[in-house]
C-alpha cells in the first residue's frame, strides 16, 4: 500500500489559487451535467451537545478518476475559542481499489471552492454590464466571494450588509485595497442596489424580500445548504430563473426548498449551471431577467480542489 499523503491547511493555501479553483469547479459543473460525475446523498445531523452540526459529501467523477467525500461542519462555539467556526477535511480515495491515498485539510479548499462556484455563476449568468457588486454577510467567506466576482466582472461599487453592521464595517476595511467604491448599507438598500447580489449568511428567515430586487439581477445565494435554512423569499426563488449545481440539494437542502414546499415551483423549474456551461440549456435570455444559482455545495467540488492541493503541493 502506498502512503498515505497528509494535507495540511497551510500546504493546501499553498497550493491551489483562486483562479486555480476556478477553473476546477467548472470542470466540475460540466462533469455533473454531463453524466460524468455524480454526487452521493448528503448525510448532516445536529450535535446538539457540541452546539455543531456535522455531516458528509461525497461522489465520483469518472473523468478524472476522483473519488471521495468531505467530512465537516460547523461548531458555533468554536470562534470565542480562537478557531474557525467551519471545520473540515477531505479524504480522496483511489477509484480502483478503495484505498486512502490522501488526507486534505478542508476548511482554506471549502471557501475558495465555495467563492469559485459563485463566479463560475456570475461570470455565465450575470448581466455583462453589471457595474453594482452587492454581499449580504461578513463572515470568513464574504472577502473571498467579493475577490472571485471582481475577477468575471468590471464592478465599479461595492454594497456590504450584514446583520451586525460592526461586522460590515470590518470587512470593507479588510477590502480596502481594492479600487472600487465600498459602502455599507442595510439589507434593503443594499439588495436593492444589486446588479449582482452575493448572500452568503447563516439564516433560517428570509433576509432579502421579493420586492428589493431589481429586474435584471444575478443572485449568487451560498449560504443555504441545509433544511431549514433560508436567505431569500420563496417569492423572490419563485420569481427567478434558477440555476444549480445539484437539483436534488437545491430542492432537499439548498435555497429553492421553501418555495418547492410551497408548491411555487418543482425541480422541472431549476436547471444545472453546468448545462448552461455545456451549451445544453439556455442561461440569461433577458437584460430584465432575475437570475438565481442555487450554490447547495457539493462534495465533488470538494474533491476537485484537494485532489489539485495533492498533486500541486511540495510533499
Amino acid at each position: 500500500m502506498s502512503p498515505i499523503a497528509i494535507i495540511t491547511e497551510n500546504m493546501a493555501r499553498a497550493a491551489v489559487t483562486p483562479s486555480d479553483a476556478f477553473i476546477a469547479v467548472r470542470a466540475v459543473f460540466c462533469a455533473t451535467a454531463s453524466g460524468a460525475a455524480r454526487s452521493f446523498p448528503v448525510t448532516r445531523e445536529k450535535l446538539d451537545e457540541q452546539s455543531a452540526l456535522f455531516g458528509f459529501k461525497s461522489g465520483f467523477d469518472f473523468d478524472n478518476q476522483l473519488l471521495g467525500l468531505k467530512a465537516g461542519g460547523y461548531w458555533s462555539k468554536n470562534a470565542g475559542n480562537g478557531l474557525d467556526n467551519h471545520q473540515s477535511s477531505v479524504l480522496l480515495f483511489e477509484p480502483g481499489t478503495g484505498q486512502l491515498k490522501a488526507v486534505v485539510s478542508g476548511n482554506y479548499l471549502t471557501s475558495v471552492r465555495t467563492a469559485a462556484a459563485a463566479a463560475n455563476s456570475i461570470d455565465v449568468l450575470a448581466r455583462p454590464d453589471a457595474r453594482t457588486l452587492s454581499i449580504v454577510g461578513a463572515g470568513k467567506q464574504a472577502e473571498p466571494h467579493i475577490r472571485a466576482a471582481l475577477s468575471v466582472r468590471d464592478f465599479r461599487s461595492i454594497v456590504i450588509s450584514n446583520r451586525t453592521k460592526s461586522r460590515a464595517e470590518d470587512l470593507a476595511k479588510r477590502i480596502s485595497d481594492l479600487e472600487q467604491d465600498i459602502t455599507v448599507s442595510d439589507i434593503k438598500d443594499c439588495s436593492a442596489s444589486a446588479d449582482v447580489l452575493i448572500t452568503i449568511a447563516s439564516s433560517h428567515a428570509a433576509l432579502v424580500e421579493t420586492t428589493w430586487v431589481k429586474p435584471g439581477t444575478h443572485i449568487a445565494a451560498m449560504g443555504t445548504d441545509t433544511i431549514g435554512k433560508m436567505e431569500l423569499s420563496p417569492g423572490l426563488v419563485a420569481r427567478a430563473r434558477i440555476f444549480t449545481d445539484d437539483i436534488a440539494q437545491s430542492v432537499q437542502l439548498g435555497e429553492a426548498q421553501h418555495a418547492v414546499k410551497a408548491g411555487a415551483i418543482d425541480e422541472n423549474d431549476i436547471t444545472l449551471l453546468g448545462a448552461v456551461l455545456n451549451e445544453d440549456a439556455k442561461g440569461r435570455q433577458s437584460p430584465e431577467d432575475v437570475t438565481l444559482y442555487d450554490g447547495t455545495g457539493i462534495g465533488l467540488q470538494d474533491l476537485a480542489v484537494a485532489d489539485l492541493a495533492l498533486k500541486s503541493a511540495d510533499l
